[in-house]
């Protein structure tokens, strides 16, 4: 589902360049919940934001769902974004004059898709997500955990085989946090999909199947979170990260 080979980014500030990336290489063959996790700085929302096609690489291989991202046209890319692969951010980038079906449905106006199918696409996402009674409301008349919901669904609109999110709980408290990762978890399973999570919250990754830790731009190693809980994961995040 997802590879990557030996990708490198860097970013101009001034007169010099910085690396972000520096030759990761990845594999996640699986439908699943997997994160990628790492400190501030590591690289991770540089590496989501590639794997999603929001961004080229420098140097390297990827390739997401059977698209090759690195040889890709910018309209083929904006077509992979849209209909390819879903992607979640923390900020819920909603429509504030728009309902919750409204926003899930904008991907699919853009598009040109029809009337009938957008309505019974985004009232089925919707109920799915907890958010039947909540259509016809705006963003400022949902709270946060119901915001990021309705940001799922329509990330969901088109059944990308890949969903993407960028510290999706970073404005929610603790609760509406696990519920959300909880949901995460199981959309991954029963929508069998790849789900894949930036993170730097131990709490978060110990809902995954596998955590690549990112550090310094480098991937450092993977953890396999069976039997882990978020005590062991932070210090095997430590191990791997030479924190010990």
């Amino acid at each position: 589902m997802i590879q990557c080979r030996d990708v490198e980014k860097s970013y101009h500030l001034g007169d010099r360049d910085v690396p972000a990336l520096r030759g990761v290489t990845l594999d996640i063959t699986d439908p699943g919940f997997y994160a990628i996790m790492g400190a501030s700085g590591s690289g991770k929302s540089t590496l989501l934001h590639l794997l999603a096609g929001l961004d080229t690489p420098d140097k390297g291989e990827l390739h997401v769902s059977g698209h090759s991202l690195h040889t890709m046209s910018e309209r083929n890319l904006t077509t992979f974004r849209r209909e390819a692969v879903g992607i979640v951010f923390q900020q819920f980038n909603l429509i504030p004059t728009m309902s919750a079906s409204e926003n899930v449905e904008l991907p699919g106006m853009l598009a040109g898709r029809s009337r009938s199918w957008l309505n019974e696409r985004s009232s089925a996402l919707l109920d799915q997500l907890g958010l039947g009674d909540r259509v016809s409301h705006r963003p400022d008349a949902l709270s946060g955990g119901e915001q990021q919901r309705v940001a799922i669904a329509r990330a969901l609109l088109f059944e990308p085989p890949v969903l993407l999110a960028d510290e999706p709980t970073g404005n929610l408290d603790s609760r509406s946090s696990a519920a959300l990762w909880e949901l995460l978890k199981e959309i991954a399973s029963e929508k069998e999909m790849t789900v894949v999570m930036v993170t730097h919250e131990p709490a978060a990754a110990a809902y995954c199947r596998r955590i690549d830790v990112l550090l310094d731009g480098r991937i450092h190693g993977h953890i396999e979170t069976d039997g882990l809980d978020a005590g062991g994961i932070a210090a095997e995040y430590q191990r791997l990260s030479g924190q010990t």
